[in-house]
Formats: structure tokens, C-alpha cells, sequence
């Protein structure tokens, strides 16, 4: 491969790679769709809803919409089905003119919420236009020397269209002398030359007329036609020629002018003037190219004198001349490529697509409130922006999808503390050095009603004076509310309630609009001094919130009542001995003032004093006392008018008369109209009503004493009445008392229930049983010689017996039997036995000869604890039942803890018990003597 093949291979991959680099951003999008150019007005372009899965119903209340970069509206979306047509005729030409891939960037946005989509719509290229020559004639001049194989270079036709759309043939009309060349860079044909096939001959043909025709590749393909004049002339026979024919070089956007490109450079065979070349732009040279650079026609050297933006063009192609200055010019001709090489020149672009404002203050973290659109015009890392906002706010701002942002709520708003924000957004690329932009956003905050109306204070206290007309103000509630418009009216109200039990809107109401608090009804402090009231202020928002005050509301008393005098009577008669002595008491007046406070303090005086009076009154209580000695001189009667005076505004008085009557000493004194008089002083209504209520009490009580008095005086009597009945007493001839052998007798106390707690059964012989009969009774048999122990200290009697001996009951007859062989004998004790028990009873015996039988008296309880009860003592294993020794009688003792017997017969019984009959002794005398030892000693202990 030739080094100059090489080098055109090197150059079409650097083309190809930069065009790659700049199309590649049109294939990163959401939707591509492709349409041809020139598409009329509704041409289909694609289904945007059903390819983004949006629901067709809802992208019209949603406001889908098609925005452009460049704002030109060729795009339109119908909202009922959701398809993406052509609004507005495309000329591909027209809006991407030497761009191998047109494509319209557009966005899509929906809001409710916000959403953005990227859409690129690809203009393919259609073959509208033929290809034109700058001139449809070409004259060139050729010498006749020139050999074969020259080569000239002819102006090509151009074709607007791209790819195969563009020109890809050339055709020469047929001749002799001249055969077209033509070469293809990236796919389309960048020069055109005529190549002399052989020599030239002035003499024979001096002009060649040629036709030249330009093919497109379309469909059906389209030409174009220039006439190509050639004169031949016998000058100058050698043209300049460059050094190469393809030059490549690259240039720094915004190089200051005069900066060297590159150097070309050129030679030429000839001599003299025909070997002088000079440089120069070819006359096919872009314009833009001779804009920006330009060329010494003496050295070739490519200079800058114009702006170089790699963001206009990134790349220029400039064909340059060499010209000789034979009679007959001669060319050569070369190419150079300058690449453009990109700076961070720009500054990144803020567009603001969409901004949602105002913003409700109570939006949730994330809710979109912009979308932004960042651009740079720069490439590669001088156009990659980043995006951030400067101060702190509380919003955020996020990375959407290539170059949109989209800024978001990122905290809690409130508009009562802040209602506006400027957020300013800073893009910033990352080109070295980076540059930079601000823009600021102006975002509102909308009012919601989360602000509850609010009292200066939530309790107050106001004070109205009794007697105020109906309907005058008394108060004004005044509730703010940090909201603004409807959420901040408040509107008042009372909160129903009652005052004993009269409805509070009976009393007070309130103005709605400016709370201004009205008495209704005229307030009388002698029967409301003090009520509450509750004023309810309602915000008109939605939700309402709403905020109580608390009203204390008090009756102040003005002075509207006179004093009253508390007498049973106007006038009031008073009977005094002419012996009182100065100083002492003659009656007193009493007045009251239903007022309270000064209104109610009172001050008596006498009034239209005649003459001097013995008596005075004390300002205070209306004591009224004599201060000096009756004189001869003095009335017998004296008429006094009494003023009590209160102490309020206005002051009011009531007036009453006391009429004093002077007696003799020892005369009855009585009250006029057959009414006590004296020294008193009248009694008032509630002293009357207390009176009365003392004496109905005493007489219940005294009514409810008798009553069960007499109840319980007839009941006694009834128990003693029946103990008489059942109580059989006889006498023996000795003066002693016998009782009958089948008699009980029932000691009882004063309880409502008589308890047998003692029953006495005589024995009916004088004899007492043998060891062996008291071997056979029931429980355990004492015998003779049975010495009674001190009694236990758990045995005590029983309550129901304790009870009889405290009653102090006299036994009529009860007598101690003693059983002897020639009779019975009674037994006097001379003194009382005492035990060591401080609880013992006392047993008094009567002593002496002459005292009657009747008077033994039973005293029992700790009230007397130097005579103590004796007790015998009892085992704890001694039977329920035993025998008296001397007697046949049978004694049951109930233990604390008694026995089943025991408990059904709650008392201590002294039985009888029957002779044996079965059972004969013959030492009768001996046992009997036993037995009667036995008993004197049971007797003395």
C-alpha cells in the first residue's frame, strides 16, 4: 500500500470517528421514530401513549404536551388517542443542513404528577432535490503543452440531500482529449477533475465544449447538467505542484487571529515568471472557510483572521491554489483539513421546562416541583453538567435523564414561617477550568389550614355590674390565625352551656364576624354573682379548626336594696324598770342589707331627737342602752325612730320605731298586744325556724324514750311474773328454807332472754348413796375423801352466770342444805370467802341471827377484787357430771371448750338424783357419816 493510499485511509477514520462522536448523543433517548421529510400536516408519526404506557383517558387531564428545544411546534399529540402527528411541513435541508443524521430532540411531559420523557424524531432524507452547479457554464484554459495525463480541476454540483440521496456519479460527455475523475471521501464525492487524455492541439481543435452531468443515488435518481467551455492556449506548459495533495491539521476553538494553521507549500518546473507561484483560496473554497482563515499567496501559509467556534463547525475543508505567473497561468491545487478542537468556551444553558407554583406547604418529600433543562454547547467533558443548589433550602434537586433535573420538596414546609423561597440552582460543567451559571427560581408557598385560631389568652376574666341594660357589650374575643384567605377567617360562637339550668344563650351571644360579646338579659348579683362562658372561634377552613376561650364572668353589686329590719313587728314596745342602771341593755334592732360588701355594711342611728334622751345606740349593732340615771324630769314613754343606714352610692336608709315604757319596780312587764316585754331582743325568722326544729327533735327522742321504756318495763315483768309462777318455795321447822325435790329454779339476769345456765334439784332423802351407787352413775363419782384443788385459771364461770351475780339477784329461799342424820340444819357463813382472782365474784352471805333469808346477795367482776368467788378447781379430765358429796345431786360444768351436752344445755345443773333401791348397805350409819364429813368440809371450803 502506497503512502498515499495509507494516508487517505488514516483520514476517512478520523472522519468517521468524529461524526460518530457527534451522532451519538441522538441515540440515547426513550422513543425514536423515524418519518421522511417533507411529511404533510397529520402525517402519523408514532403512538406516544400506548409506547410510554400511559393511559390514553387519563393524558388529557394529565396535560400531555410536546416540547421542542427550539420551540418551533412541528410536532403536535392528539389528546383523545394519543398519537404523536405532523404539524407543521419538515425540511430536512432547511434544519440540518450537512448533518448526516437530522433528528429532532423533543420532550414529553405529563403532569399529576410530573413526568418527562425524551422523544427523538429521525428526518430521513428524501430525494427532493437535484444536484445544481454553482454556474452552468465552466470556462477553463488549457495550453496546448500541457501533456497528457493533466489533470483540471472543475467545479462540482452540489445536492443538499445526504446519503444516497446525494450526488454519487459524474458523467462527461464523450471525447477524444478529456476523461472525468472524481474521488469519494466517506461515501461522497469531494473532487472533481478533468484528466487531459492526450496532448492538445490549438490547430485542430482551439475549444472543447463538454457536458457535464451530475447523478443523485435516489429513487428515481434526479441530475443536474453544466457546460464545461475549454480553450486551448500555447502558454505556460508546466503548472505548480504541491508537495502532497492532502494536507490535515487541527486548530483550538477561539485562537486568537494570526495564529498559524499550517504551511503549504508548492513547486514549478518552469522558469522566470512561469515558475512564480502565488497561493490562493480556490474560487470552490467554502465561505465560511475563507471567513475564518486566510492564506499568503507568497509563502502558503494558512493563518486564523476570524472566530473559530468549535460549536458552529467542528471541522473545515479549504482547497488552495497554486497559481504560476506564466503568460498562461498555470494550477495545481491541494486540499486541507483543519479540525476544530473543542474548549471549555461555554457556559452550561437552564431552561426551565415546567415549574408546578405555588407549592402546597403540606407536599410530601419528593413531589416535583420544576423540571430543568441543562445544556452545553461544548462536547465531551466541557459539556457534562452537574446541577446544585447554593444555599440551603428545602428543596433538592435531582438527576433525571440526560441533562433534564428535576428539583423536588426534600423537607417539611410551613408558609406561616416562610412563604417564598429563591432557590438558586448553579450548573456547573466539567471542563478545565469548569465554568459555571446560576439561575433562581421565585417558588411561593400556598396556604393550607393547619393553624388552629389562636386567643391571646385562653382564660379571661371580666366583672359586669348588676342592673346593666339588656344587650350592651361587655367583652370582645379576638382570635388570630396564621393562615391566610379563608383559613385564616374566624368566625365566634358560644358554646352552649346553662346557668342554673337557664341557657347560657339566654344570657350572653356574640358577634360572629368581630366577637364583640353582648349581655342579653339584665344580671341581678343578688341571684348570679359568678358563671362561666366558653367563646368558640372557627376558623372557614376545610378541614375547620376551631379554639375555645374561657370567659369568667362576675356580678359585680351596685347599691339597688335598703336595709331591712328583722322584727316580728314595725313598731317595738319595751317595758324597763325605772331601777335599770346607765349603761346596762334595753333592746337591740337588728337590720340587713341583701347587698354585699359596703352596699351591705350598716350603721344605726336615732333620729329627730326632741330634747335629751337617756338612751343611746351604738352605731354598730344597734345596741340600744340607757347612758345616764332616770330623772324626775324624764318622760315615762319614749318614742324612738330608729335609721339604719347602709354605706354604698347612693346611700339608702330604713327607718323603725321603738317605743321604751318606763314601770315601776316589781310590776309585771309584758310586750304590748299581750306580748312579753323585757329585756329581749326579738327573735329573727331563722331563729324562729330553729326553735321550732330543736323542740319537734326533743320531742321525737323523748316520745321515742318513753316508748321504750314502757316496752321493755313490761317485758321485765313478764319474765319475773313467769319465774314466780314456776318458783315453789317451802320452809322446814327449823326456820330453814327446803325447796321442793322436782322444782327448778332459773336464776336470770336482766337480758331479754332468760338462759339456764343454773337449775337446783333437792334431794328427797337424808341419806347419801354409797361409794359403790356413785360408782354407777353417769361420768366420774367423787368419794369421801375428794378434796376440791384451787381452781384452774382457764375455768371461769359462764357469762350468762357472771351476768346473773353482777344483776345482784336475791335468791328468795335459796338456802345451803346440809343433809344429817337427825335433820336439816341451815348453815350460816359468818364471813364471805375470798379467793386470790382479781376477775372471782363475792358471796355475801346474810350474817347474824336475825337477818332474813332472803338477802343473799351475788356480787361478781373485777369491780370488787378483794372478795373474789371461790372456785373450786376442776381437772382438765374431770367428768361433765359429778355428785356432791352429802347430796344426791348431779353437777354439770361447761368448759370454755364444752361438749356437745354441753352446748345444748348451756348451763350448770344441780339434779336430783333417785335413790337406789336395788342396792342395800348394811353399814347405813357409817356411810352416812362419811358422806356428811364430806359435805362440811365442801361447805367450809
Amino acid at each position: 500500500m502506497t503512502k498515499a493510499k495509507l494516508d487517505y485511509h488514516i483520514q476517512r477514520g478520523l472522519i468517521h470517528f468524529l461524526l460518530l462522536q457527534i451522532t451519538w448523543g441522538t441515540v440515547l433517548c426513550q422513543l425514536h421514530y423515524i418519518i421522511p421529510e417533507e411529511s404533510k400536516h397529520g402525517t402519523f408519526v408514532g403512538r406516544i401513549a400506548q409506547d410510554l404506557g400511559l393511559d390514553i383517558g387519563e393524558i388529557n387531564s394529565r396535560m400531555l404536551r410536546v416540547v421542542s428545544r427550539d420551540e418551533k411546534g412541528y410536532f403536535q399529540v392528539n389528546l383523545q388517542n394519543g398519537i404523536l402527528f405532523v404539524k407543521e411541513t419538515i425540511d430536512r435541508e432547511m434544519i440540518c443542513s450537512g448533518i448526516q443524521f437530522c433528528v429532532i430532540p423533543l420532550q414529553i411531559i405529563v403532569d399529576k404528577p410530573v413526568q418527562i420523557y425524551h422523544l427523538d424524531v429521525e428526518i430521513e432524507d428524501i430525494n427532493d432535490n437535484k444536484p445544481a452547479f454553482p454556474s452552468t457554464v465552466n470556462n477553463l484554459v488549457i495550453s496546448e503543452i500541457m501533456p497528457a495525463g493533466s489533470r483540471f480541476h472543475v467545479q462540482g454540483a452540489a445536492d443538499p440531500d445526504l446519503g444516497t440521496n446525494s450526488i454519487t456519479n459524474y458523467e462527461l460527455s464523450a471525447s477524444d482529449h478529456f476523461a472525468l475523475d472524481f474521488q469519494k471521501y466517506m461515501n461522497q464525492i469531494r473532487s472533481l477533475e478533468l484528466v487531459l487524455k492526450k496532448s492538445l492541439d490549438r490547430e485542430k481543435q482551439a475549444v472543447h465544449n463538454l457536458t457535464l452531468t451530475a447523478y443523485d443515488g435516489g429513487k428515481p435518481s434526479l441530475s443536474g447538467t453544466s457546460e464545461i467551455t475549454i480553450t486551448v492556449e500555447d502558454v505556460n506548459d508546466n503548472a505548480p505542484t504541491f508537495n502532497q495533495p492532502f494536507y490535515q491539521t487541527s486548530v483550538v476553538e477561539n485562537a486568537p487571529k494570526g495564529s498559524l494553521a499550517i504551511k503549504v507549500h508548492a513547486t514549478d518546473l518552469d522558469q522566470g515568471k512561469n515558475g512564480e507561484i502565488s497561493y490562493a483560496f480556490s474560487k470552490t473554497a467554502m465561505e465560511d472557510a475563507s471567513k475564518a482563515f486566510s492564506i499568503d499567496k507568497h509563502t502558503g501559509e494558512i493563518e486564523v483572521i476570524g472566530d473559530i467556534d468549535f460549536e458552529i463547525s467542528q471541522m473545515y475543508e479549504i482547497q488552495i491554489d497554486a497559481v504560476d505567473n506564466g503568460e498562461f497561468q498555470l494550477f495545481g491545487h491541494c486540499k486541507v483539513l483543519v479540525t476544530v478542537v473543542d474548549v471549555n468556551d461555554n457556559p452550561p444553558e437552564i431552561t426551565v421546562t415546567s415549574l408546578v407554583v405555588p407549592v402546597p406547604e403540606d407536599s410530601p418529600q419528593g413531589t416535583i416541583v420544576a423540571i430543568i433543562n441543562v445544556h452545553d454547547q461544548d462536547s465531551s467533558l466541557n459539556g457534562k453538567v452537574n446541577c446544585h443548589i447554593t444555599h440551603a433550602s428545602p428543596f433538592k434537586i435531582h438527576r433525571a435523564f440526560k441533562g433534564d433535573f428535576s428539583l423536588t420538596v426534600n423537607e417539611q414546609l410551613d408558609r406561616e414561617s416562610r412563604s417564598q423561597y429563591e432557590v438558586v440552582i448553579a450548573a456547573r460543567d466539567e471542563g478545565s477550568p469548569p465554568l459555571s451559571v446560576l439561575k433562581t427560581l421565585k417558588i411561593d408557598i400556598s396556604d393550607v389550614n393547619d393553624n388552629a385560631p389562636l386567643f391571646l389568652q385562653p382564660v379571661d376574666t371580666i366583672f359586669i355590674k348588676e342592673n346593666n341594660p339588656p344587650g350592651s357589650l361587655v367583652y370582645t374575643a379576638k382570635a388570630s390565625d396564621p393562615d391566610i384567605g379563608q383559613n385564616s377567617f374566624i368566625t365566634y360562637s358560644v358554646i352552649e352551656g346553662a346557668v342554673d339550668g337557664v341557657p347560657m344563650s339566654s344570657y350572653i351571644s356574640v358577634n360572629p364576624e368581630n366577637g364583640k360579646v353582648f349581655a342579653l338579659a339584665s344580671f341581678d348579683h343578688e341571684q348570679v354573682t359568678f358563671f362561666q362562658c366558653q367563646i368558640k372561634a372557627t376558623d372557614a377552613g376545610i378541614p375547620p379548626l376551631s379554639a375555645n376561650l374561657t370567659l369568667n364572668i362576675f356580678i359585680e353589686d351596685v347599691n339597688d336594696n335598703a336595709p331591712v329590719f328583722t322584727m316580728l313587728f314595725h313598731t317595738l314596745s319595751i317595758n324597763i324598770p325605772k331601777s335599770i342602771q346607765p349603761g346596762n341593755l334595753v333592746t337591740k334592732v337588728r337590720a340587713v342589707d341583701v347587698d354585699s360588701g359596703y352596699n351591705a355594711l350598716l350603721s344605726y342611728n336615732l333620729k329627730d331627737l326632741t330634747g335629751k334622751i337617756p338612751f343611746a345606740i351604738s352605731h354598730h349593732n344597734g345596741e340600744i342602752c340607757l347612758k345616764r340615771p332616770f330623772m324626775d324630769s324624764d318622760h315615762e314613754e319614749y318614742r324612738l325612730m330608729v335609721m339604719a343606714r347602709d354605706h354604698g352610692e347612693p346611700v339608702m336608709t330604713a327607718t323603725t320605731e321603738v317605743v321604751i315604757s318606763m314601770v315601776e319596780s316589781g310590776e309585771e312587764i309584758l310586750y304590748d298586744n299581750q306580748e312579753p316585754k323585757g329585756l329581749i331582743d326579738e327573735f329573727s325568722e331563722a331563729n324562729v325556724y330553729l326553735v321550732v326544729a330543736i323542740c319537734i327533735i326533743s320531742s321525737l327522742f323523748l316520745i321515742t324514750l318513753i316508748g321504750f321504756t314502757v316496752l321493755r318495763w313490761q317485758k321485765c315483768r313478764e319474765e319475773v311474773n313467769e319465774m314466780k309462777e314456776n318458783y315453789k318455795i317451802c320452809t322446814n321447822t327449823g326456820g330453814s328454807w327446803v325447796y321442793s325435790q322436782h322444782t327448778q329454779y332459773r336464776i336470770c339476769s336482766n337480758s331479754s332472754q332468760p338462759k339456764n345456765d343454773l337449775i337446783v334439784f333437792t334431794p328427797n332423802n337424808s341419806q347419801a348413796p354409797n361409794n359403790d351407787e356413785r360408782s354407777s352413775q353417769q361420768g366420774t363419782l367423787l368419794n369421801a375423801s375428794y378434796q376440791p384443788k384451787h381452781p384452774n385459771p382457764d375455768w371461769r364461770y359462764s357469762a350468762s352466770l357472771k351476768a346473773a351475780m353482777q344483776g345482784a339477784v336475791h335468791m328468795e329461799g335459796a338456802a345451803v342444805l346440809r343433809g344429817a342424820a337427825v335433820g336439816l340444819e341451815p348453815q350460816w357463813p359468818t364471813v364471805s370467802s375470798a379467793t386470790t382472782d382479781p376477775e372471782g365474784g363475792e358471796v355475801s352471805p346474810p350474817v347474824g341471827a336475825g337477818v332474813n333469808c332472803n338477802s343473799w346477795t351475788f356480787k361478781y367482776g373485777p369491780g370488787n377484787q378483794k372478795q373474789p368467788v371461790p372456785v373450786p378447781q376442776i381437772p382438765p379430765d374431770f367428768p361433765e357430771n359429778f355428785i356432791i358429796p352429802g347430796s344426791p345431786a348431779i353437777i354439770s360444768i361447761r368448759q370454755d371448750q364444752p361438749s356437745a351436752q354441753a352446748q345444748k344445755s348451756n348451763f350448770i345443773t344441780f339434779g336430783k338424783k333417785e335413790e337406789t333401791k336395788k342396792k342395800k348397805k348394811k353399814k347405813k350409819g357409817k356411810n352416812q357419816e362419811k358422806a356428811n364429813n364430806n359435805t362440811n368440809d365442801n361447805n367450809d371450803q
